[in-house]
């Protein structure tokens, strides 16, 4: 039986289409996306919540994904220091190493015993968690990992996009969002990429929000790497706290390095000021 992943297009002839018929093409499909995404919401709810519990306890996220998936993983991964101040608790780890992030590794999604011995590399833990990004459920890197992980106690789920697939039969949360064909018949960069990137946001935001890295709705423990975000921050603690000098806000979150610990200095803060 054909993958769904690899079902003919719905549209043919696409060289023959105009630029504009294309894109509203490209653009349909895009739109179902959110949809079959929904449809997991529960099984990516089970999985935040088991995270949550092993982080409390010091556990950590692997992605493990080969090409696309793979790239999409470490950019997730990659993301989360920089937005919520946290570090080495989600592991983006691709197949062929980092210069498969740029250059396409031949083969190496096809080795079964690789991608267990690049997370190995990271001495895991049973309150560690692997999530098997793969778009077809079918990577012999991907599947071969969430196996040995499982055996060694780790909770594990998959991000794919095949029902009844190899890494769902190994995986204690399967997530599989079913998108249907792709616009370019396999090309699984397209829909089944941006099901796995809505999926992986969901996952690690609402990991860091029950985590209690957001305040309200902002990011408190955010990075300040740039005049952006030393903005942003400064404007935060005017919200937050009731301060309406925006230069002694800057301040505050320039000495103390983050908007949750320049708020919490506020009453010390205060105090000093008076005295």
């Amino acid at each position: 039986m054909i993958k769904e992943t690899e079902k003919a297009s719905l549209y043919d002839n696409l060289e023959k289409m105009s630029t504009v018929d294309i894109l509203k093409g490209i653009n349909a499909q895009d739109s179902s996306v959110p949809a079959a995404v929904a449809q997991s919401i529960s099984q990516i709810a089970a999985l935040v919540d088991g995270i949550v519990e092993r982080m409390e306890r010091g556990g950590r996220v692997f992605y493990i994904g080969a090409g696309t998936s793979g790239r999409l993983g470490v950019t997730d991964a990659s993301e989360i220091p920089p937005t919520y101040g946290v570090y080495d608790k989600f592991i983006g780890i691709i197949a062929g190493g980092d210069k498969a992030f740029r250059t396409a590794v031949e083969g190496a999604e096809d080795d079964p015993v690789q991608g267990w011995k690049d997370i190995l590399q990271f001495n895991p833990v049973p309150d560690d968690t692997v999530i098997g990004i793969s778009a077809s459920g079918g990577a012999p890197y991907v599947v071969g990992a969430l196996e040995k992980a499982r055996e060694a106690g780790l909770l594990t789920a998959c991000v794919c996009c095949n029902e009844d697939s190899p890494a769902a039969a190994v995986s204690d949360i399967p997530i599989v969002s079913v998108v249907g064909p792709e616009f370019v018949t396999g090309s699984t960069r397209m829909k089944s990429g941006t099901a796995a990137k809505l999926t992986l946001n969901m996952i690690s935001t609402a990991v860091m929000i029950r985590l209690g890295h957001v305040h309200g709705n902002r990011m408190v423990d955010m990075q300040l790497s740039n005049a952006k975000l030393v903005d942003r921050g400064a404007r935060m603690i005017m919200e937050e706290s009731g301060i309406d000098d925006y230069e002694r806000a800057k301040d505050l979150l320039l000495r103390y390095g983050s908007v949750r610990a320049a708020v919490d200095s506020l009453p010390q803060e205060a105090w000093n000021t008076k005295h």
